[in-house]
């Protein structure tokens, strides 16, 4: 499709410049809470707002059977998951299509803080 707007485009860019910043200031080879404690104040030092932890009730059949606790949600818009790991993989992706399934979200961020130059993957819900 000819001039598909990606969803939530601007917030993105947003984003992985503020992911950006956090690895070219800590680089490479730490924990990946430590990335996202950084990503937190580097996105609200940016004007965002940041709901790190976030439960959301998940039922079965009406019944509670847990809790789903996304990393990130800036805006309450977008879902971000810091990773550091050698590569994203579909264990990855289907966790955040399970997210935005459960908070109605429609994009999820997974931001990878393995290597010097920052990774991202934007996964996205479509309309049900």
């Amino acid at each position: 499709m000819m001039g598909k707007k990606l969803i939530h485009e601007e917030l993105s860019k947003e984003i992985i410049g503020a992911a950006m910043e956090v690895l070219n200031e800590l680089k490479p080879g730490l924990d990946e809470k430590l990335y996202e404690n950084a990503l937190v104040i580097e996105l609200e030092r940016r004007g965002h707002k940041v709901s790190q932890q976030k439960n959301f009730s998940v039922h079965y059949k009406g019944q509670f059977i847990g809790r789903l606790v996304p990393d990130l949600i800036v805006d309450d818009l977008v879902i971000v998951d810091p990773k550091v790991v050698t590569a994203f993989n579909e264990n990855h992706t289907a966790q955040m299509v399970g997210y935005l399934a459960k908070t109605k979200l429609r994009l999820a961020l997974l931001i990878n803080f393995k290597y010097a130059r920052l990774q991202w993957k934007r996964v996205v819900r479509e309309h049900e």
